[in-house]
């Protein structure tokens, strides 16, 4: 049989290794066989594909160095510097625990769900973005990120097989389809936007700028290199000429690093007009309407997800996330129930397990389902955190005591548990040690209303007034509606006043 139609139906059955090994040895024999190189191409590039169409993560330097905001001071729901505050539908700090921005920090993790993006926060918020846990060490800005997953896709190859720099990218473009092959190459296998970028734009004049995939594909490494207008140009001309549903998600995600959400949110809705019940379209929404703390919105678009696609991972752990925040443990526990079903395990799933079983009362299953996260994971410390709060509820405050000591040990950035470790130590009787587990929460989480008040309250209880109204000032600036602040907030006016 011929050697090339054997790996042609290799590449068409995804056995890309030995694809590229049949390839190989077609280009040993001779090194100008144009029908080889194209399927080894192909197949490097589908090797090392990545659907970047949903994977959009700022760098410490993309933060600290954008200059993409419209407004210094925009409107509540116009940016996402400032979305919807938990007296407009959103997030209340009280349920969820929130950011300064007023983004969920727990719940379930996706690039860019548990920290601000484009233009938000200093440059100190920035940094503990990305130094905050251990093991989440990232590339200092996006394009980093595709350099470094430019040199892991070279060692999962072996070598590498084009030298872009020795191409004569107008040359190359004559030839549309080994143009395409080879663009393609550029952008997921070698990551070089510019040098794609190049082949782009002589490919766009050789189609006579009339063929809607260069445009996009033109769109799409402007994108990477940060040119967000140029991005944003190529790809309405791309959907002028062809309506692609790519083409429109990849257009909503340039406006949203150009901080204009309601922007992303009407290209979705337009085209969702025209491809309607699309599943990557309402997921692509729903995450924006999140985005924006339009929660109840975003769970509406999550269920129309599962009405396309009942297996879809991404809207059942959504939706599962949504109920469990919203005071219906039971019905998350079928959500997460049905994650497992769908054959995932792992120390997150097994983690909001236990918590759902723990707040729908069954109290027999949930330190079951905690000891498979620890099983999992055992150095993780939100799980080590949840087992103290499980047993704070049960009264178990010496076993609590422990589990928060082994999470500060496992991650000592977990303000939370330094925030209980503060209040068990204050029952104890240790008030030194209880200020100084405050004041630890307090700066590592700026953004945590909880360990302002615990330490406005201390200081009020030790006769500090001044420091108990300076700490309690802070606490309602991040949760100006928390009932305990006021309260103590009004016992120290009334204290100054009778002074």
């Amino acid at each position: 049989m011929d050697p090339f139609f054997i790996a042609a139906s290799k590449l068409r059955r995804k056995h890309y290794d030995e694809c590229i090994e049949i390839c190989d040895q077609l280009l040993a024999k001779n090194a100008y066989d144009q029908a080889a190189w194209f399927l080894k191409c192909r197949a490097l590039t589908l090797k090392c594909w990545i659907d970047d169409l949903e994977i959009d993560e700022e760098g410490m330097a993309d933060i600290m160095l954008d200059e993409n905001s419209t407004a210094a001071v925009p409107r509540p729901g116009t940016s996402i510097q400032r979305p919807n505050s938990s007296a407009s539908g959103g997030i209340s700090p009280a349920m969820r625990p929130v950011t300064r921005g007023g983004r969920p920090i727990t719940g379930f993790a996706r690039p860019g769900s548990a920290r601000p993006t484009s233009s938000s926060g200093s440059i100190e918020a920035a940094i503990r973005s990305q130094t905050g846990k251990p093991g989440t060490a990232r590339p200092v800005t996006s394009s980093g990120r595709y350099l470094r997953l430019g040199t892991a896709s070279m060692l999962s190859t072996g070598d590498q097989f084009i030298v872009a720099d020795k191409l004569d990218m107008k040359r190359m473009a004559q030839k549309q389809a080994i143009a395409k092959a080879l663009c393609d190459y550029l952008i997921y296998v070698d990551h070089n936007p510019k040098k794609a970028l190049e082949l782009c734009a002589e490919a766009t004049v050789v189609s006579g700028f009339q063929d809607w995939w260069w445009k996009s594909r033109l769109g799409k490494c402007y994108f990477q290199l940060g040119l967000f207008r140029d991005a944003q140009k190529q790809f309405e001309s791309s959907l002028k000429q062809e309506d692609m549903i790519p083409t429109h998600i990849e257009l909503s995600k340039v406006y949203i690093r150009l901080d204009q959400p309601n922007f992303a949110l009407n290209q979705h809705k337009k085209a969702l007009d025209k491809h309607q019940e699309n599943e990557n379209l309402t997921l692509a929404l729903a995450r924006v309407n999140e985005l924006m703390n339009n929660a109840d919105l975003a769970a509406s678009l999550f269920k129309a997800v599962l009405q396309v696609n009942p297996c879809n991972i991404e809207a059942i752990a959504s939706l599962a996330s949504h109920n469990f925040y919203t005071d219906h443990p039971e019905v998350a526990l079928r959500f997460y129930r049905r994650l497992l079903q769908l054959g995932i395990s792992n120390v997150e799933i097994w983690n909001n397990l236990g918590l759902a079983c723990y707040y729908a009362g069954q109290y027999d299953l949930c330190m079951k389902c905690m000891e498979r996260a620890l099983d999992a994971d055992d150095s993780n410390g939100d799980v080590w955190y949840n087992i103290a709060n499980i047993a704070i509820g049960m009264g178990e405050l010496n076993m609590a005591y422990h589990a928060l000591k082994v999470a500060v040990s496992v991650e000592n950035t977990h303000a939370e548990a330094y925030n209980n470790l503060g209040v068990l130590e204050l029952r104890k009787g240790n008030v030194e040690q209880a200020r100084n587990y405050y004041q630890s929460a307090t700066r590592i989480a700026d953004y945590l209303y909880e360990p302002l008040y615990n330490s406005a309250l201390l200081a009020f209880r030790t006769g500090e007034m001044q420091e108990s109204y300076n700490l309690v000032q802070k606490a309602l600036a991040i949760f100006p509606e928390h009932a305990d602040s006021k309260e103590l907030l009004k016992t120290l006016k009334q204290h100054f006043d009778s002074l």
